[in-house]
Order: structure tokens, then sequence, then C-alpha cells
């Protein structure tokens, strides 16, 4: 049950609904929708153990589940509405070992949000739009949008003003805490009146955090201010690339890529991001026939960073954005024309030690930290056997 659900607009309810819902069940969903629009999410139907909801509830955050505020707790009563202050909400259903009811539904969907401002957290840089409407409603022109570092300029357009803020330079300030890192910046927009003051000045602060398993992107006006608030969030940017040989030189590009049983197979993933204070590697790799379904038919490579096939071995790599690996085409290809795999990465702050980057093999798939770390899922494909598909040598 749960899962991140990222379409328009949906319904959710609870396992087996309208039959009883199971015991001991934990669901979380995550709900994104596209940048700049708001979840909305209605109740429609409740049905579970009454009185304190200390036994089976629902929870309704406002972003992720682990950082972001509380908007509700209920187990009964009337039919809630929800909304969000950014592009992702999160849904929390429990319930305990002792009875069990029908359960809830309830449906969700996207609204826009406010285009005064909005702000887009890419892998190398900050995106922040800035519309000349709004300033001009405020009483000021485009040219008196500057950042701390006045070396860096925005773009100005007939309809609005564009500021591209790298994570690393133009005066980011970078910050770690127990969950998060946070890279943030300070666009101002000053008043010209010196002798006397009718107009606030307006401090846009923007930031991108990092969560557990998402980008925050925060937009919020300082005190004194005229009030701005933008809220999004985003996905890390990665990718894992086929390699001919362990020294990772020449690129795979063909797809399908075809291959022999027992053959040597070399990847690479890549995290593109302009921090070099961060390190990735490689937590868990499945394999599947489908692209959609790594629950049915599936083989695991490594799980929680223990391997489970006796191929699989990691690599050397000349930078912490990268996490080398192979493993050998196994049989199970023999019976299927494609299969594809399913990494889970980890990205942990370079030279945090209590992370699992650094821990190593793993029986607990749960975090016990609280470490920055973000998990990122990539999935690459199809292999395909070549002709024949007769065991061969490695190559």
């Amino acid at each position: 049950c749960g899962g991140s659900v990222s379409d328009s607009s949906g319904m959710l309810q609870s396992p087996n609904y309208p039959g009883s819902y199971p015991n001991d069940a934990d669901c979380v969903w995550e709900i994104q929708v596209e940048n700049n629009f708001r979840v909305t999410l209605t109740f429609r139907d409740i049905a579970m153990q009454s009185g304190t909801c200390q036994h089976d509830y629902i929870e309704v955050y406002d972003g992720p589940l682990h950082s972001s505020p509380l908007l509700g707790r209920f187990c009964s009563g009337s039919f809630p509405t929800y909304v969000s202050s950014s592009n992702m909400m999160s849904v929390l259903f429990h319930s305990d070992s002792r009875y069990s009811f029908r359960g809830f539904q309830a449906r969700y969907s996207s609204i826009p949000a406010g285009h005064n401002t909005t702000i887009q957290c890419l892998p190398d840089y900050m995106h922040v739009v800035v519309s000349r409407h709004y300033l001009q409603s405020q009483g000021y022109s485009a040219e008196g949008l500057t950042l701390d570092d006045s070396r860096c300029r925005p773009t100005v357009t007939s309809q609005e003003v564009v500021f591209n803020i790298p994570y690393s330079g133009c005066g980011t300030m970078q910050e770690e805490n127990n969950d998060t890192i946070n890279y943030s910046n300070t666009i101002r927009v000053a008043s010209s009146e010196y002798i006397i003051k009718r107009k606030k000045n307006i401090n846009l602060h923007v930031s991108c955090k990092m969560l557990r398993k998402s980008w925050q992107q925060v937009m919020y006006a300082a005190e004194d201010t005229v009030d701005v608030n933008e809220y999004q969030f985003g996905r890390y940017d990665m990718n894992i690339t086929f390699y001919d040989s362990p020294a990772f030189q020449r690129q795979v590009r063909s797809s399908p890529y075809y291959i022999d049983l027992n053959q040597n197979l070399y990847l690479q993933a890549c995290l593109h991001s302009s921090d070099p204070n961060l390190k990735v590697v490689v937590d868990t790799c499945v394999a599947s026939p489908d692209p959609h379904d790594f629950y049915t038919v599936i083989h695991y490579l490594v799980e929680n960073r223990c391997p489970r096939d006796s191929s699989f071995a990691t690599y050397f790599s000349p930078s912490s954005h990268f996490a080398r690996f192979k493993f050998n085409a196994f049989e199970f290809m023999s019976r299927h024309p494609s299969v594809y795999l399913k990494c889970r990465m980890l990205v942990c702050r370079l030279g945090d030690y209590s992370s699992h980057c650094y821990r190593g093999c793993s029986s607990r798939a749960k975090r016990d930290t609280s470490s920055a770390e973000e998990q990122v899922d990539v999935v690459v494909g199809p292999l395909q056997l070549r002709a024949g598909g007769a065991p061969s040598g490695s190559t």
C-alpha cells in the first residue's frame, strides 16, 4: 500500500477498500503534482475505530512525511478537505493489531498556484522567475532586483525577471541540518526613496533543501517585506550508463544492449549536481523482465548494499558523484526477451561517516540515522541476448 503518486488527479483508499483493512498496516502516499500547482485532497468516506485516534488513524502532511507540518490527524467524523502550500502532500494510514473496519477513500487533484514568483531546483542551480507585473504593482521596476553578489545579474524579458542562481556561487549559502542540506540566497528589491519611505523593501529568500526523498524548494518573504510564499518539490537528476570494459572509457549507446549469458556488464551511476560535497553509492539493484513490475519475476543483484548475486562487485570511482559496479548476465535472461534493471541509489554528504553511504552492507532496509540522505530510483534497460543466446566466456 502507499507509494509515489504523480498524476494530476486520482483516488487514494485504504488496503482492501471497501473491505476491511489489514491489521498492523503503515501506508504512506506521496502526492507530487507539477511545479507551481498545489494539491487539494478531499475525503469521501471514513470508517475506522473512532475515539482518541490512538489505534487507527490518518495523517495528512504539507509536504514530505518526516519534515513537513501536520495538516490533520483523524479517524472519524466529517469529511475534511486539505490544500497543500506546495506541489507535494503526504498521507499516512496506520492500523494497529486490534479491530478492522472499512477504512477510507479520498480524491486528490491539482490546482494552479499563484504565479507572481516561481522557483525550480534544477541539478546545478535555482531557477527563479519574478513577474514584472507583480513588481510594477508594488511600485518597482525590473532593474531594482539584485542578489547580494551584484555580479550575478538576472535576465530581463518583457514579462519576467529570471535568475539562475548556482548552488556553488553568487553568494549561495550552504547549511547542513539533521536531515536536510540547504542552499539559500536572497533576491532584494530595494526602495530608492531616501528621505521618507512609503514602500517596503522586498526580500525574496530562496532555498533548495535536500530531504530524505525529495528536493524542497522554498521561497518566502522576510520581515518588513511584501508577503510572497512559494514552495516546490523536485527530484535528483541521476542516470545509469553501461560501459564496455572495467576501464569505464566507452559508453554503450545501443538500445537494446545485446549481450551473452555470463558476460560481464559494467555500469556507472552519475549524479548531476553542482554541489561537490555529495557522495553516491549503490543501495539496491533488482532485475525484471517488465520495466513496470519489479515484484513478480525478479532477481536481486544487491540489496541494502549487501551483494545478493555472487558476480556483483563495485569499482573505485574517480569522483564522489559516480558509483561504478558490475555483474554477469544471468540465467533467467534465456527465458525472457528483455531484462530491465531498477537501482536505488543513496546520496549523502561527502565525509558524513554516520550515513549509510559509508556503512557498507546492512540487513535493515529502514534508515536508522538522522543524517541527510536521499534515495533515488533509476530504471535502465532493456538488455537482450544475442541471437543464439548460448553461454560464452566473459568479455
